[in-house]
């Protein structure tokens, strides 16, 4: 329905940042205060998993005290088998199962959603390397891993998902006596481990990066514990929405966005620039305002969670817009790719996947539809936001998917005007 969005917003807090803080506050031991925790089911299945593997979790208002013992990996016996459930995070299941190889008994993963039919064969092949006993479900959850593991000098896969890689190195990271190296090929999302290294050194972590294709280890010197206290930022990936929708619907201001941050998400400016849109930045705030917009190229393959809110974008710029890495969007929760070419159809957005590239023409009326989520977060907030300015009312099943990373965006949606109905 159509709406004239207005108004100043602060910026979600980043689940990605918050997700790693939880992990590194774990493997660092001693007392961690997070401030500007989010709270969404990701980041709760984080605190959740910490909480299995023995630190304690404390909730005041809107930070989090982290509490873990140094000894936390050390088991003078085989305990009992413990049973960990990462929900439907990925983040979270392929950081914390290398983390929970570091003890010496039996741990599985399980989880509910899509997450049970994402791939997490990279564990199978290359946690044996490195002293750990696997067990998967024919390379899917449930995953039983049992070490502890013995950092090694090791070549892996980047290909799939940076993801693995961050859970690696944070492994590596809290168990080596000597310096390791990890050697790298065909790495995607590089911002996401430049964010994932950057929270390593803030928590007194040494990780040498050589170009993101070889990391140097370097065993962590200092006290025997570590306590500090670290701000989430700003997050990227859901800020694109409320950025989109000015650009889209009318003008709004967004702060407490870092733009020095190592997330790849950022680039969503380039976009919004690219198109015609108005945009002004500072180092924490932008302004965005709607503008005759034309369509614009966009390499997504570092930054995959952009698809959805720029083919929102593209649906309202005049030409063919062309976005490039559809090859990362098939083990999303959703096949990305594919749900979007469904829904925004329904909206007479036309879309093409001509294999690693998607082609959206836009520019003429967006109409309103009955639209799904597929319970896919991104593509909730994509639908709405596509409908800001759409010809008829847009009705979108599984709205509440958007819990998975930013509860609040409906609530945030209504503070800058927009013209919708949560029933």
């Amino acid at each position: 329905m159509p709406s004239e969005i207005s108004g100043s917003i602060q910026a979600p807090s980043s689940k990605s940042s918050m997700q790693r803080a939880c992990a590194v506050a774990l493997i660092a031991g001693g007392t961690t205060i997070i401030e500007n925790a989010g709270t969404s089911n990701d980041e709760n299945a984080a605190l959740d998993i910490v909480k299995k593997l023995g630190a304690s979790v404390d909730k005041v208002k809107k930070q989090i005290i982290i509490t873990a013992p140094r000894t936390i990996f050390i088991s003078p016996e085989k305990q009992k088998h413990l049973i960990v459930s990462c929900g439907e995070s990925g983040l979270s299941l392929r950081m914390f199962v290398p983390i929970a190889a570091l003890y010496n008994h039996d741990i599985t993963f399980t989880g509910e959603g899509s997450i049970l039919t994402r791939p997490i064969n990279f564990f199978d092949e290359v946690l044996p390397k490195v002293n750990v006993s696997v067990s998967s479900n024919n390379g899917r959850l449930p995953i039983t891993v049992s070490g502890p593991l013995k950092p090694r000098n090791i070549t892996v896969d980047g290909s799939l998902s940076s993801q693995f890689l961050t859970g690696l190195l944070m492994a590596f990271a809290r168990a080596c006596i000597t310096p390791v190296t990890v050697t790298v090929s065909n790495l995607t999302s590089k911002p996401y481990i430049s964010l994932t290294l950057d929270i390593l050194k803030y928590f007194g972590f040494r990780i040498e990066n050589d170009d993101f294709r070889k990391f140097t280890v370097f065993p962590r010197t200092g006290g025997s514990e570590f306590s500090t206290k670290y701000t989430v930022e700003g997050d990227w990936s859901n800020t694109a929405f409320l950025l989109v929708a000015a650009a889209i619907g009318g003008e709004a201001m967004v702060t407490g966005v870092d733009m020095n941050s190592s997330q790849g998400d950022k680039k969503i400016i380039n976009a919004l620039e690219d198109c015609g849109a108005t945009v002004r930045v500072d180092r924490s705030t932008v302004f965005v305002k709607k503008n005759k917009m034309s369509a614009f190229r966009f390499d997504a393959t570092d930054c995959p969670d952009l698809f959805p809110p720029l083919v929102a974008l593209a649906a309202y710029c005049s030409g063919t817009s062309e976005i490039t890495g559809v090859e990362r969007l098939k083990y999303k929760e959703s096949n990305r790719g594919l749900t979007l070419k469904k829904e925004f159809a329904k909206m007479k957005v036309p879309l093409e996947l001509d294999g690693n590239i998607m082609r959206i023409t836009g520019g003429k009326e967006v109409r309103g539809a009955s639209v799904s989520s597929h319970n896919d977060h991104r593509i909730a907030m994509a639908c709405t936001v596509a409908g800001l300015n759409s010809k008829g009312n847009t009705q979108i099943s599984q709205a509440e998917a958007v819990k998975k990373s930013y509860p609040g965006f409906y609530d945030d949606m209504k503070l800058m005007k927009a013209n919708l109905t949560i029933s």
